[in-house]
């Protein structure tokens, strides 16, 4: 900047990876290909097992299971039955199974998933649906985090807290417990159109926890960028893309919900939806939606869409033009409205790989036309957050704006994740 003050301000405040934080999932079991017998899988063979249990026996596994589970999950007999019930759907035949052995069985198909053991970084801000406890000057806001846990899988966990400008950000504590969500819709199909996920079992919104539930999200649902959307009638949704990655795929998807309570999930379409990164604007722009992504794997593209399922064509819209962006660009989360116009912060990928973070202004009436863009990085990785599961990275799926003060949260290393805040007037002064 011109009178050499630092872009950001870097804030103490770290998040870390907990492994003691688990949730209770899905554990599904078959024989490998040439041991399958017709008319009897490795399901009913467990299932058969369970059921030769005598009464003492029976009440001895259920003790052990309760002290295990009981400590840092709730409804665990509720959890389990309903697992029975999945299981008991894909029998042949219907079973004569007491409460006892209903819920021996629903554990035996579950398993606890320490889904933040490896990482928890990537991070995603948003104002939250109640302000009504937020503290003078300031607001209440939710991120989410990217959580990587046993086998490189990924899941989307979440944290709420307050950030007064000039001021502190406080994250509140996670509950102690994770709460698994209801889903309605999976039934294996990558067809479906929509899969619910319910998640009043959470009392605060740290207790959800959103996992693989479908084959083209196996291996992991990976960098959520949430957006407060708003529709030209004043209706709030906040919406949030994300990669879907079957471990051979990778697809954008849609995660869908008003108050953190409930979601949809929902595939993206077209010859547009097949890169990671897409970011969707807050709002309509000419009657229609608009989206950011990286379709060419080394730009940022610009596309218009009267459907938010369906994504086709496209432009580049920003392409590398500096050194610490030679290889890649891509956003850092969903645009920012301001009076300028429209707020970007993007990704930038040099020498070694590394990742850093830049800025670009684009036209508020017209997002087609670039106006402005940081020739140096913002962000860089430093010597103290360098070092990680991915050394070199520094990377945001979405930053908060109130008033003229902006909130970055941000990933280093794909391993924790840190915060940094700034003015749009700090931002604007470092563009060409």
């Amino acid at each position: 900047m011109p009178d050499g003050q630092p872009v950001l301000d870097h804030h103490d405040l770290i998040l870390r990876p907990d492994p003691s934080r688990t949730v209770v999932r899905p554990f599904a079991l078959e024989y490998p290909g040439r041991f399958k017998v017709e008319g009897h899988s490795r399901t009913q063979a467990i299932v058969d097992r369970i059921l030769t249990l005598d009464e003492m026996d029976l009440q001895s596994e259920l003790d052990l299971l309760t002290h295990s589970l009981d400590e840092r999950h709730r409804d665990v007999d509720g959890m389990l039955m309903r697992r029975y019930g999945e299981i008991a759907k894909q029998l042949p035949e219907p079973i004569d199974a007491s409460d006892a052995q209903q819920r021996l069985i629903g554990a035996y198909f579950s398993e606890e998933f320490s889904f933040e053991a490896a990482a928890l970084f990537n991070p995603s801000a948003v104002l939250s649906p109640d302000q009504s406890n937020a503290p003078e000057g300031g607001v209440r806001f939710v991120i989410s985090l990217r959580g990587i846990g046993e086998g490189h899988v990924s899941s989307v966990t979440f944290r709420t807290g307050t950030w007064v400008p000039d001021g502190e950000i406080e994250v509140d504590a996670p509950s102690l417990a994770a709460v698994p969500p209801i889903v309605e819709g999976n039934d294996d199909d990558d067809t479906l159109a929509i899969v619910r996920l319910h998640c009043g079992g959470s009392r605060e919104i740290s207790e959800t926890v959103l996992f693989p539930v479908l084959p083209s999200q196996r291996q992991g649902i990976e960098d959520l960028r949430l957006v407060r959307f708003t529709e030209d009638d004043g209706v709030v949704t906040y919406h949030g893309t994300y990669t879907a990655f079957s471990g051979a795929e990778a697809r954008p998807e849609l995660l869908t919900g008003s108050d953190f309570r409930n979601f949809e999930m929902r595939a993206l379409s077209g010859d547009a939806a097949g890169a990671k990164g897409m970011a969707l604007f807050p709002r309509r722009i000419d009657g229609q939606y608009v989206m950011l992504g990286r379709q060419d794997s080394e730009s940022i593209w610009l596309h218009r869409s009267d459907d938010l399922l369906v994504w086709n064509g496209g432009d580049r819209l920003v392409s590398p033009k500096y050194p610490w962006e030679f290889v890649q660009m891509g956003n850092c989360g969903s645009p920012i409205e301001i009076d300028e116009g429209w707020l970007v912060f993007t990704h930038g990928v040099g020498t070694v790989r590394n990742y850093c973070m830049g800025a670009c202004l684009l036209d508020k009436a017209d997002p087609s036309k670039l106006l402005a863009r940081t020739p140096e990085p913002i962000l860089a990785p430093s010597p103290n957050e360098r070092d990680g599961y991915v050394p070199n990275v520094v990377y945001s799926c979405g930053a908060l704006l109130h008033g003229r003060d902006v909130m970055i949260p941000y990933g280093v290393a794909d391993n924790f994740a840190a915060f940094a805040t700034t003015t749009v007037e700090r931002l604007l002064a470092a563009m060409e």
